[in-house]
């Protein structure tokens, strides 16, 4: 981890284009400002992991909802034999009309 030391007004830059600014120090707490381009996410690490988190759960019930879905689908065979029960394809054509 890199250590550095900053006053108030003074700013850390990382890479060319996200700047960190002490705003102010007041105790033991630290007040940064931040500029970054937009598609940069900037969280508190509480935040952070919340989305974390969430983003997993999300990923878990879409797996278990594709897998409950899969239960109600249709068999390729059963979707065969309907067919068969229904005399075949509903459509028909002049071919078929005139025999």
């Amino acid at each position: 981890m890199l250590t550095l030391t900053r006053s108030v007004g003074e700013t850390i830059r990382i890479g060319d284009d996200i700047e960190v600014h002490v705003v102010e120090v007041r105790g033991g707490t630290v007040r940064l400002g931040f500029k970054a381009p937009r598609e940069v996410a900037i969280h508190r690490e509480e935040v952070y992991r919340q989305i974390a988190e969430a983003n997993l759960l999300a990923a878990q019930v879409t797996a278990d909802s594709l897998g409950a879905l899969a239960a109600f689908a249709p068999s390729a065979s059963a979707a065969e034999a309907v067919a068969g029960e229904a005399g075949g394809p509903a459509t028909q054509t002049a071919d078929d009309a005139s025999a």
